[in-house]
């Protein structure tokens, strides 16, 4: 089973973020089971687009900004796509690398006080540099398996030990409801989960682990099972995050906290683990992806090993700690990434559909109707996703 298993786990590993425990934490503070529902909506919304990314990626053995380049036949338009991209990946993951540590830092917190809190970025940055630095699929494909199953496990436990009314639970999944002022948390779990980075991420880890068109079906399995979990995870953390009241919460660090007076030391040390481990995964899948797309835009044909790809991703990690470090927050850089994937979801939702309609590329394993007719839906909700960011950052939202 678990040679089967490792894209689709990577990908979770990158959308189950420090952003996304903050935003499942907050929806659970404020609105309990209610807006279980949105997270069952993203995961499903997630499965579709990274199974075409997927099947893209097996099918034609490139990365999804190769398939890019070579379909987009207008220059002008090729080359703005490309630049928006470059833009959204590559500044935008460095941007969110800081983020991505702090994670991390505030895991090893709730697990070792605040002691030695200024060398935990660096320690972090280290294991994700070492991690990376080895440039061995199959390594970093465990290393990433057994994080995820560290994390699921941790936030599993501490959603059990919260003891949740189980009715309540499957209400709030099954039964669609928007609460006074939820709409911005709704949109805030769904943008969490459904990244622009992982599609290039996923088209290229499953073209550097797979090789034949009879491997499709294990991909499939691997995405479903995988984002699944994921899904599973994100749904533990706002559940265990109902039991905390309202005014008790500013930051999942007091999640870790609120929980320790009603359930033990048990649920801290469970949170912080489960942090930690969302952190790190994110802050090794960031740069990763980062450099796949560097890689794939400027057509280096670049290996995992190679000195080219490799000072991409170090590049973002050493930003990353730097920024923490000297307490650096580059708003103006973080309001730059949110708008290209503001622009970004929705051109790349619409493109990778698109490409997978075309029967001269995926031959007889072009997208079915029912796949297209999720895909159209997927694609309205990415656009107001991208609307809504992009209308953040100018202050209209």
């Amino acid at each position: 089973m678990f040679k089967k298993i490792g894209p689709g786990v990577l990908v979770a590993a990158a959308f189950i973020g420090p952003g996304t425990v903050t935003a499942c934490t907050l929806a659970g503070v404020q609105f309990g089971f209610t807006l279980l529902w949105a997270m069952l909506l993203s995961v499903i919304a997630t499965i579709v687009l990274q199974e075409m990314s997927a099947r893209l990626g097996i099918i034609t053995q490139k990365g999804l900004a190769d398939v890019i380049k070579e379909q987009i036949q207008i220059p002008l338009f090729r080359n703005l796509v490309i630049g928006i991209i470059l833009g959204a990946i590559v500044i935008g993951n460095t941007a969110y690398e800081g983020g991505n540590i702090g994670g991390a830092t505030l895991g090893l917190e709730a697990i070792f006080g605040r002691e030695y809190v200024t060398f935990y970025p660096f320690i972090i940055g280290a294991i994700a540099f070492s991690i990376l630095y080895l440039g061995n699929y199959k390594m970093l494909e465990k290393v990433l398996v057994t994080l995820v199953i560290v994390m699921s496990l941790s936030f599993l436990l501490t959603a059990i030990i919260t003891k949740p009314n189980i009715l309540e639970v499957f209400q709030g999944m099954l039964v669609p409801t928007m609460p006074e002022n939820s709409i911005f948390t709704v949109i805030a779990l769904v943008g969490t989960t459904v990244v622009p980075y992982n599609l290039f991420l996923h088209a290229s880890l499953v073209s550097e682990k797979w090789k034949t068109k009879e491997d499709l079906k294990t991909a499939r399995k691997d995405t479903f099972i995988s984002i699944t979990l994921g899904g599973m995870v994100s749904m533990a953390i706002i559940i265990a995050a109902t039991t905390i009241p309202k005014g008790d919460i500013s930051s999942v660090l007091d999640l870790a906290k609120g929980l320790e007076p009603l359930y033990g030391n048990g649920a801290r040390y469970f949170m912080g683990i489960g942090l930690f481990a969302a952190g790190i995964t994110s802050a090794i899948t960031a740069p990763l992806a980062a450099a796949y797309v560097v890689n794939s835009c400027f057509g280096w044909k670049a290996g995992l090993k190679d000195l080219k790809f490799k000072l991409v991703w170090m590049t973002i990690i050493i930003l990353g700690v730097l920024s923490l470090t000297f307490g650096i927050t580059p708003i103006e850089i973080i309001q730059f990434a949110q708008v290209t994937n503001g622009l970004l979801l929705p051109v790349i939702a619409i493109f990778l559909v698109w490409v997978a309609n075309k029967v001269a590329i995926m031959g007889s394993y072009k997208n079915s109707t029912a796949q297209n007719v999720l895909a159209i839906f997927i694609i309205l909700l990415v656009i107001l996703l991208g609307m809504k960011s992009i209308l953040k950052v100018a202050g209209l939202f």
